[in-house]
């Protein structure tokens, strides 16, 4: 059989009106609504061309790929003025409101649309087969979560898309890696580049705006699972920082990107806890059997963290900082009493109903981490019988769970109180004109999860054909050749024809390195120095300068990343991405001098919070010709008061303002 042999592609260009770059539920929410305002266009003769680019297949694309088992955000009876404050509370005090609130308002929409299109939401008893619209009460785990059937959510939201847009307009397997600026104009986006993932070809595209949704970053830090579990993780890993590293080089303000998601888990399978708590009660315990969240609250109003638990709920993280205090002072594992919170539900119930229970508990997994029925039925655990380990995952980049990293976003104009500096032009667009984002992209606003995520991709849809409609004599113009492009995007490539035949084992070879050792080489850094595991999520300004000496040197290295085959070249540019986040991640945390976020990392060298200096937003900007990070604070403007302090909330915008 005759060697594989590429590296002198077919280039491909085209130029479009808007381009979607990303298949995750805020890419199939922006190719849902899109149509409708591209309809709008029409009548004011205005004929768009649209088209959405995925690196992989719209049908299990994105963070919802394997499926989920409960809808995080739905208002329902909720105010979305509540929302901001739950949301608020959950991140320490500092969000962005006007964005959550506008999430808030327009969710449910969303919601109510995936149950018409076939996604079956739990009901309470007596309102099975009514549907939310017509009044039909869902099960809840929690104030804000819904529970679903939803091993093919992803499917059911991309065939909406599909048929939306229109498969013609869809072109999958393309990995777009670059954006370009407009040579006229550099402050505007202009185009983007790419390759097939499965052909010798690069795509070239122009157009006047582009939604940037490629999801957020994992594999930045060395994972807990290695060895024979290298690859398991809590998100995807197909995610890589894309859309976080792409914004950045195209010359768009970051926020907050010192904020990271750590999951608790259930060990080594990193199977979700939510509805354990929410809503099989179950509860998490210390190797003592003590509630080591119940037996540590006063640890929360010690340090005076209690004062961000708005409705006295505690945040996320602070839960993981009870977690890892128990584990510091020795009274580690961590469980979750899974056989006492079954047999208290089963006290009252029929045995046909036991078993539907049963049947729930198992379908939590099945339907979104099948990898921890795994890791049960290989260690012979059956969660009805034995308790299973907790432990907080290895840290993840995100936008849209409980972490809220991302790009800066103009919001909306109609919530009074919104300063300037929130609002400057287009709802979701950048700072980078014709740039939009939505989801794990948008920052300073999480806990959107995939009915948020796939909101904002409608909001950003609308606020595009608004943009170009303004702006419809824009001639697109790259600042960069054609050839130079392509020469970029297979570099890794050239560098492993040029120099293959050095050695007698390619892996070894002093003039480049594989994408694999690459990764790994980033993931002890961060691990190390920037908070991960090893050190129990704590560094310090000392161990911060050594992390940015060896990104830097990273970086220089990333020119040398090989590629010997078109997996590979997808590799290569997936690590690259990966240290651009890693970078702005670090910088962060550089310039944060405070722990803002106790139990997802800690400044060993400045570990309260501090109000008075630092309840501000952290934004950055880089420039991609000389590898400089400009930082800056912007001032945090509370828009929805504490619940307290105001009469019963109102459903319109700007409620409680």
């Amino acid at each position: 059989m005759s060697e594989y042999v590429f590296g002198n592609p077919e280039v491909v260009e085209e130029e479009v009106d808007i381009l979607i770059i990303g298949g995750g539920m805020a890419a199939c929410g922006c190719a849902f609504e899109i149509m409708r305002w591209s309809d709008v266009a029409k009548a004011k003769g205005v004929d768009l061309n649209i088209k959405l680019v995925d690196k992989a297949a719209l049908d299990r694309s994105g963070a919802v790929a394997q499926g989920l088992s409960a809808i995080n955000t739905y208002m329902g009876e909720n105010d979305p003025a509540d929302y901001v404050r739950y949301v608020r509370g959950d991140l320490m005090g500092i969000t962005r409101e006007d964005l959550v609130y506008d999430t808030g308002r327009h969710v449910d929409d969303s919601v109510h649309h995936f149950e018409e299109w076939g996604l079956p939401v739990w009901k309470q008893p007596g309102d099975e087969g009514k549907a939310l619209t017509e009044g039909g009460k869902p099960v809840r785990s929690g104030k804000w979560q819904i529970m679903i059937n939803g091993e093919s959510y992803k499917w059911i939201v991309a065939e909406a898309a599909k048929k939306a847009l229109g498969t013609e307009r869809i072109q999958e397997r393309v990995f777009v890696v670059r954006l370009l600026n407009d040579k006229n104009d550099p402050t505007r986006v202009a185009g983007a580049a790419g390759f097939s993932v499965r052909e010798d070809k690069v795509y070239i595209y122009k157009f006047k705006a582009c939604l940037l949704v490629c999801g957020g970053a994992v594999n930045v830090f060395r994972p807990r699972s290695v060895g024979e579990g290298q690859g398991r993780a809590w998100y995807p890993v197909w995610n890589a920082g894309s859309t976080y590293s792409m914004a950045a080089e195209a010359g768009a303000e970051l926020t907050l990107m010192e904020n990271r998601f750590v999951p608790a888990r259930f060990k080594d399978g990193y199977g979700p806890v939510g509805a354990w708590f929410l809503l099989f009660k179950a509860k998490a315990m210390n190797a003592m059997g003590e509630d080591y969240q119940e037996k540590n609250a006063h640890l929360l109003a010690e340090a005076g963290y209690d004062k961000y638990a708005e409705g006295h709920k505690m945040g996320t993280c602070l839960r993981n900082h009870l977690m890892m205090h128990e584990m510091k002072e020795g009274r580690g594992p961590i469980f979750m009493d899974t056989p006492t919170a079954l047999a208290k539900l089963a006290e009252t119930m029929t045995p046909k109903e036991i078993k539907h229970l049963e049947a729930e508990a198992w379908e939590d997994f099945l339907d979104m981490t099948i990898g921890q029925c795994g890791v049960w039925a290989g260690e012979n655990i059956e969660p009805d019988k034995e308790m299973s380990e907790l432990m907080p995952t290895e840290p993840y980049l995100l936008g849209s769970h409980a972490g809220c990293a991302g790009i800066w976003c103009s919001g909306p104009d109609d919530i009074p109180g919104t300063p300037d500096y929130y609002h400057w032009g287009y709802n979701r667009m950048t700072t980078v004109k014709g740039l939009f984002t939505g989801g794990d992209g948008v920052g300073a606003s999480g806990h959107k999860f995939s009915s948020g995520s796939h909101t904002e991709g409608r909001i950003a849809a609308k606020s595009m054909v608004k943009y170009v409609l303004d702006n419809k004599d824009i001639k697109p113009e790259l600042d960069r050749s054609i050839d130079d492009i392509v020469a970029e995007i297979y570099k890794p490539v050239k560098n492993f024809f040029d120099h293959k035949d050095y050695t007698t084992a390619i892996d070894i070879n002093p003039h480049y390195i594989t994408p694999k050792m690459f990764q790994f080489r980033l993931q002890k850094v961060m691990d190390e120095y920037v908070a991960g595991v090893s050190t129990m999520y704590q560094t310090n300004k000392a161990m911060l300068e050594v992390a940015e000496r060896k990104l830097n040197m990273l970086r220089e290295d990333s020119e040398h990343l090989r590629a010997k085959d078109l997996h590979e070249l997808l590799r290569a540019w997936e690590n690259y991405h990966r240290l651009l986040a890693a970078f702005a991640h670090m910088k962060h945390i550089q310039f944060r001098e405070e722990s803002r976020y106790p139990g997802y990392y800690y400044r060993a060298d400045h570990l309260a919070i501090d109000d008075d200096n630092w309840k501000c937003f952290v934004n950055s900007t880089y420039d991609r010709h000389t590898g400089e990070w400009s930082m800056k604070k912007v001032k945090y403007v509370q828009l929805i008061k504490p619940a307290d302090d105001e009469p019963k909330a109102m459903h319109h915008p700007g409620a409680n303002v």
